[in-house]
């Protein structure tokens, strides 16, 4: 299409583009995509191009594109009431609502909900109370955190320093004294090929308590975890392997985070990770999945245990010193309720279960012939592909030969959008819940054809 594309000019002379190669894109050297709408699974963008989002904008458009129901609750608030603050028991009667759907819908043991903007400041706001709650009860040395390596928990200092991946840690001084990462739950990766999935666990387990004792078990104060990782991989835990975790974490009385910015309001076919695998965390993060994207907003799920630690430190010290401007924000909130009304209305829960489960099945057969197909893994609605040299010997492909963005280029070419997933060459899927098995085998014939070209590539 020829036009004097003033539009294109100003994105690459203003806009800074997260997670981007500045350098390329400032120059012209890497295309950009200008979206302009959007419905159910698909986006289109300004030259009319229609693709299937295979992965939710980010793991979060949960309900689907052009929900209007959403659209309008956020235009309702917004006329009565666009912003008023949190602080000092101020509220609005769409903050307080999503907080007691919110609690709903968690495991019994959360009591209250603190809400942010998004899953990186949630996970900052969760170690600050977990440094508030060991200073309160008299252990100011107890504030390590262990995370696991391929974990993503966000970008900030505290957060990006959680994050168990190097792109996130280069050159931004991180991580930091207070974070320390233990095995990553990745059996396909294991050390010991012979190792079984409980053994694998197991093997984790002992991993962990071993860094507990090398730390000190009086200076760790909490373990995070995504019940199954996401943007290190996409990677469901082996058999037994969060039953294997939290007894460690019990008898050094170290604190749970069950992080699920991904996992949480239906992407696994449950409404929590945490019910889905036996978790049983001291607060939980939310975020993507709360409002489907359609406005920021994120929480800390505060457990009963945790919330009369911090109600004491109130009665000890004057009102807790933690907010941000646009806490608990009404439009925020807005979304959320009109959101999670639609997930149960729409059955987006047993659909991801149920379409989930096809589309791995489908992807598995369809993909069993292609030699650079190492793994194809998932739960629910999240899927994974991961490609290597030789499926047998586990050997990897050389990251230089990007053989993954390839995959996911070939894959654009088709209609259809996956994510080349960091530090492997892994394709990654996190549709919209509402994805039929009709718009599942699209994706999977898409991902056959796009692997199958590849495989041509290289060989």
């Amino acid at each position: 299409m020829l036009r004097n594309d003033q539009l294109d000019q100003w994105d690459r002379a203003n806009l800074f583009h997260p997670s981007t190669h500045l350098g390329q894109f400032a120059r012209g050297e890497m295309p950009n995509r200008i979206v302009t709408g959007g419905e159910g699974v698909y986006i289109r963008d300004r030259d009319g191009t229609k693709l299937l989002d295979a992965f939710a904008g980010l793991y979060c458009v949960n309900v689907g594109y052009g929900r209007t129901e959403i659209a309008d609750a956020i235009a309702k608030q917004a006329h009565e009431l666009a912003y008023y603050h949190a602080y000092v028991g101020h509220g609005t009667e769409a903050a307080i609502t999503l907080a007691h759907m919110v609690l709903e819908r968690a495991p019994k043991n959360m009591s209250k909900v603190y809400f942010g903007l998004s899953g990186s400041d949630a996970n900052e706001t969760n170690i600050k109370l977990i440094w508030y709650y060991n200073n309160i009860l008299g252990r100011p040395g107890k504030k390590t955190v262990i995370s696991r390596w391929r974990g993503y928990h966000g970008s900030g200092l505290m957060t990006g320093s959680l994050t168990g991946l190097d792109l996130f840690h280069k050159k931004f001084d991180l991580p930091l004294d207070q974070v320390t990462h233990t095995e990553a739950p990745y059996y396909f990766r294991r050390p010991d090929a012979s190792m079984s999935e409980e053994e694998f666990s197991a093997y984790c387990a002992a991993k962990l308590e071993e860094l507990i004792l090398k730390e000190g078990p009086d200076t760790v104060a909490a373990f995070i975890g995504e019940p199954v990782l996401g943007t290190g991989g996409i990677v469901p835990p082996p058999k037994g392997y969060w039953a294997a975790i939290q007894p460690v974490l019990k008898k050094y009385d170290i604190l749970l985070i069950a992080d699920e910015v991904v996992t949480g309001f239906g992407r696994l076919g449950s409404m929590f990770g945490s019910d889905h695998y036996g978790i049983e965390p001291d607060i939980i993060t939310i975020a993507k999945g709360l409002t489907s994207a359609y406005a920021p907003l994120s929480g800390s799920i505060i457990s009963e245990k945790v919330w009369k630690v911090l109600e004491r430190g109130t009665d000890e010290l004057g009102a807790i010193g933690h907010g941000w401007t646009y806490s608990a924000h009404p439009i925020g909130a807005a979304a959320g309720v009109a959101n999670l009304k639609l997930i149960d209305e729409l059955g987006l829960v047993e659909n991801a279960r149920n379409v989930g489960s096809y589309l791995l099945d489908t992807m598995r057969q369809a993909l069993a012939r292609q030699p650079i197909v190492g793994e194809v893994r998932g739960e629910g609605l999240l899927c994974a592909v991961e490609l290597v040299e030789d499926r047998d010997k586990r050997r990897f492909f050389d990251p230089a030969k990007k053989v993954g963005p390839q995959a996911a280029a070939a894959l654009l070419k088709r209609g259809v959008i996956a994510r080349a997933m960091p530090q492997g060459d892994i394709l990654g899927y996190a549709p919209p819940l509402c994805l039929t098995r009709q718009e599942a085998d699209t994706i999977v014939m898409a991902t056959r054809d796009a692997i199958e070209e590849v495989g041509r590539n290289l060989r």
